[in-house]
């Protein structure tokens, strides 16, 4: 071990004492170059009596601006700034020296000289350097070069360049880059980092057809969905595997780098374009603040949790009534590089007491309400589970929330709550009504819920189930072929539901843009072909009905809400429906009696009278509905 270690030492003295040679040879060079390489006698006698001062002054300049701790191998346009800063201290110096002590003794050194000088110090350190990383990777190149990976990568932008630049100074990689492809005509024919633009995307099938191709990377971060879906088709029918670099909104860092390109998955396809926060006001709601977020082991909470930790709060309180949630929180966040604290909290929402006694002891600022029961069928099982979560956990933390004194609190909501058709729904829509009322009792909170559709990739959804099914061999069970449902990305309602607490001023149910919604038989066959395989034959499509309490289409806004645009364009809000407090009251007492009785019918009747626009079903049996079973077994809308 020792003696490798004085190897490498012996290198990189070896290497030094190189550079400062040239350094050094720099002032003689500069000279012959000056009198084309044959000077009078006397400039001669004056280059001897000055070179032994430029090769002290070079040296003590050398080490004083380190440049022998530059690596080459990564050695950049930073580093050539370091060289010529050097070179010109240099050569500062020198002047001062050589006309203070006029070794010459009356014959000045020409000023030319100290340009020349300047100028050749910096081409021959830098191109040093410059051989040194060119030279690594030719011979890194003889030796791989058959082994090597063919790429073709799609754009011809600043995605693009930077993994260009990362494959250059890596050629461990062993990734040789074939051509760009871009659809934007102007860039046809130039070349990025020494690579040409060969064409645009549907010119690809040509182009693989004659040279050897192994994958394709979709470096366009800006891109639509339906552009990611066209080059996805491109590259499907030359029978090439692709892989896409993750829109700019989910690069947290803004950084592009080989190691984040994955999969193309659903989330391209249906192409959300990146949200813009406003990062004065998350940052006067968040910084320096303790947030707790309930149900942050669930899908929403925990990436609420990384979202909020973005902005500097003091602490967050991840709360769950499920410890593994928690636990596999805590596991994913420990090699973050934020230092927010995160603290694990085990309690049910429900739990008056536990709940009060957190409140107590943190005295959280900012309180994000994302625990709920979700699932529609499971619901439709559970009629007074749901309520009881639902309504009554949601009355139980908001309370909390007022009566010490937070200053924000946020109800996760669903569009499921509108004109609903299913308990989950139902209950949802009536703890929007609880959450209002809170504004009246304790007017210091500001009291909002925020209402948005399907999030992709959440636990339960319909995507893990079909990639599931599709890693069966299939059937994918879709409900009906008309199923409607709008979608979004978990970060980006994450981050839309920061944007809704920002700007809440109490009262507000707001409603998050959800796009277009999308055919569920149309996701279906989409993620077949993502899987490489055929829709109807390789993989079948079965109809298997709708189940309890579902709609074809979902709605975002209740009839007379009259949503209207925020300050963001992703964020609007719906004209306050202020509940009667005395009949809501009221009514949720008789909720309770009926929860207490464990009546399942008096709870639907009591649902249907407080939430008038709710169109619900007599109680089902549990374990009696056939349909029901089915329905969890597969059936997926």
């Amino acid at each position: 071990m020792k003696r490798g270690h004085t190897i490498n030492q012996l290198g990189i003295i070896g290497v030094a004492v190189l550079q400062i040679l040239l350094f050094t040879a720099a002032w003689g060079l500069a000279f012959g170059v000056r009198f084309d390489f044959t000077p009078p006698e006397q400039y001669l006698v004056l280059l001897y009596a000055t070179w032994a001062m430029a090769a002290a002054v070079k040296t003590s300049t050398f080490i004083a601006f380190q440049l022998h701790r530059i690596w080459w191998r990564y050695a950049g346009i930073k580093d050539l700034e370091i060289i010529g800063q050097t070179a010109l201290a240099a050569s500062a110096i020198l002047v001062i020296l050589l006309f203070l002590l006029d070794p010459g003794g009356g014959l000045r050194v020409p000023r030319g000289i100290f340009v020349l000088d300047l100028l050749l110090s910096v081409f021959l350190l830098g191109g040093l350097r410059l051989v040194g990383r060119v030279s690594r990777g030719r011979l890194h190149n003889v030796f791989s070069g058959r082994n090597r990976s063919h790429i073709v990568i799609f754009g011809a932008g600043d995605a693009a360049e930077q993994l260009l630049r990362e494959i250059d100074r890596n050629p461990a990689m062993n990734q040789r880059v074939e051509a760009l492809f871009d659809d934007d005509e102007r860039k046809l024919g130039q070349r990025i980092q020494g690579v040409r633009v060969y064409g645009t995307t549907e010119e690809f099938p040509d182009f693989a057809s004659i040279r050897r191709v192994n994958e394709v990377v979709i470096a366009t971060p800006q891109a639509t969905g339906a552009d990611i879906q066209r080059m996805v088709a491109v590259c499907q029918a030359a029978n090439i595997p692709v892989r896409v670099l993750p829109a700019i909104g989910d690069l947290l860092d803004g950084r592009v780098s080989w190691s984040k390109l994955r999969e193309v998955d659903i989330h391209d396809i249906l192409g959300r374009k990146p949200v813009q926060l406003d990062g004065e006001l998350l940052s006067e709601l968040l910084k320096d603040r303790t947030v707790l977020i309930t149900g942050g082991g669930g899908s929403i909470g925990s990436e609420l949790v990384r979202q909020v930790r973005r902005w500097g709060p003091r602490r967050i309180l991840a709360l769950d009534q499920a410890e593994n949630p928690l636990f596999d929180l805590l596991k994913s966040e420990q090699h973050s590089d934020s230092k927010v604290p995160i603290i694990p909290v085990v309690a049910n929402v429900c739990d008056a007491d536990r709940i009060d006694g957190i409140f107590r002891d943190w005295k959280p600022h900012v309180v994000l309400h994302a625990a709920a029961h979700k699932h529609v069928p499971l619901m439709e099982q559970n009629v007074q589970e749901a309520v009881h979560n639902n309504v009554f956990g949601t009355g139980t933390v908001s309370d909390a929330a007022g009566r010490h004194g937070a200053s924000h609190f946020v109800m996760i909501s669903t569009d499921k709550a509108v004109n609903p058709t299913s308990i989950m729904g139902c209950s949802k829509r009536l703890a929007e009504l609880v959450v209002q009322q809170r504004t009246h009792q304790y007017p210091k909170t500001r009291f909002v819920s925020v209402r948005f559709g399907n999030v992709l990739g959440s636990t339960g959804s319909v995507v893990p189930i079909f990639k599931e099914q599709i890693a069966r061999g299939g059937p994918v069970t879709v409900t009906h072929p008309d199923m409607l449902r709008y979608f979004m990305t978990i970060p980006e309602a994450s981050q839309l539901v920061l944007e809704a607490a920002a700007i809440g001023a109490g009262g507000e149910v707001f409603i998050l843009d959800m796009g277009e919604p999308v055919r569920i038989v149309d996701m279906a066959r989409e993620l077949i072909r993502l899987s490489g395989l055929k829709p109807d034959i390789d993989i079948q499509i079965v109809f298997t009905g709708t189940r309890p309490g579902e709609k074809l289409f979902e709605e975002l806004a209740l009839e007379g809400e009259n949503a209207t645009q925020t300050h963001h364009p992703k964020v609007f809000v719906g004209s306050v429906r202020r509940p009667d407090p005395k009949l809501l009251d009221a009514g949720l007492s008789s909720l309770t009696d009926a929860l207490r009785r464990q009546d399942g019918a008096a709870v639907i009747a009591l649902l249907s009278e407080l939430v008038q626009e709710a169109q619900l079903s007599a109680v089902p049996q549990v374990g009696s509905s056939s349909r029901y079973v089915e329905a969890v077994r597969g059936g997926r809308g």
